[in-house]
């Protein structure tokens, strides 16, 4: 029998004893392919939602689905690299993974998202449709939701873009990608009434992407960073990557409570 917690290094018969024996929770790694500044690559976010997806999965004894590359990148067409799609066709794309996996007996998914608050929106569309049209259960489990009890105590500013949040988890995660002696820092603005990050207290807008004119005026000085990269550090990546997978393993553990 494999031991890898990967569906798409498993053979059918593999994963069909891994249904027989019970199997009914996959997690589905979610992010894109976009710029992330001079010092991390196009892939982080997905990179990121593959290592916590596989670090819960190998500690909670449940399977994990090929991770989904893309997503909703509109603003960060601004750099080379980027590839982004539209949202109406991740849902479909989204309902149609967790359709065909629901056909084969799985009854619950966890959906990990690298992508922050910009693929928030069409996730939570595909999970909708999936519990009410599949009759399964869907979990959202995001990071930047997920870590805000321990976040600022890493002396970590505001979610930006490939900052030391992201600078600090990918060197954990993966220190042979990371540039940090190329990463520019780029102090966050505060605009009137309008702040990135979910886990700022004070009064705001609700986010919409910049257009591409927009981060050419914002980030494109700064290599396409937004935040503070020089703060980042592999120590506080761990920290911050142990924390998520605590918490994704307790969301798993709760669905398993509930999936019959």
């Amino acid at each position: 029998m494999t031991s890898t917690v990967w569906i798409q290094e498993m053979t059918w018969e593999e994963i069909q004893e891994k249904i027989d024996a019970g199997a009914k929770i996959v997690l589905l790694p979610v992010g894109s392919t976009e710029q992330h500044g001079p010092h991390l690559p196009v892939g982080t976010d997905t990179m990121v939602a593959a290592a916590l997806a596989e670090a819960a999965a190998r500690e909670a004894s449940v399977l994990a689905a090929p991770p989904l590359w893309f997503g909703w990148s509109p603003h960060h067409m601004v750099l080379p690299g980027t590839i982004t799609i539209r949202p109406e066709v991740l849902i479909e794309l989204l309902y149609d993974i967790m359709a065909s996996l629901s056909h084969h007996g799985f009854s619950a998914f966890v959906v990990i998202n690298g992508h922050r608050i910009v693929n928030i929106s069409w996730l939570q569309i595909a999970a909708e449709r999936a519990k009410r049209t599949l009759g399964v259960n869907v979990a959202l489990f995001d990071p930047a939701y997920m870590s805000k009890e321990m976040v600022r105590n890493m002396g970590w500013g505001e979610i930006g873009h490939a900052e030391e949040i992201e600078g600090s988890h990918m060197w954990h995660c993966y220190p042979e990608l990371v540039k940090m002696e190329r990463a520019k820092d780029n102090p966050h603005q505060h605009p009137s009434l309008y702040h990135v990050d979910p886990g700022y207290p004070g009064d705001t807008l609700c986010y919409v992407p910049s257009t591409v004119s927009e981060q050419k005026q914002s980030v494109l000085p700064f290599g396409g960073t937004s935040g503070e990269p020089g703060k980042a550090s592999p120590e506080g990546g761990k920290k911050y990557h142990e924390h998520l997978v605590h918490r994704l393993v307790e969301v798993i553990r709760m669905l398993q409570e509930k999936t019959p």
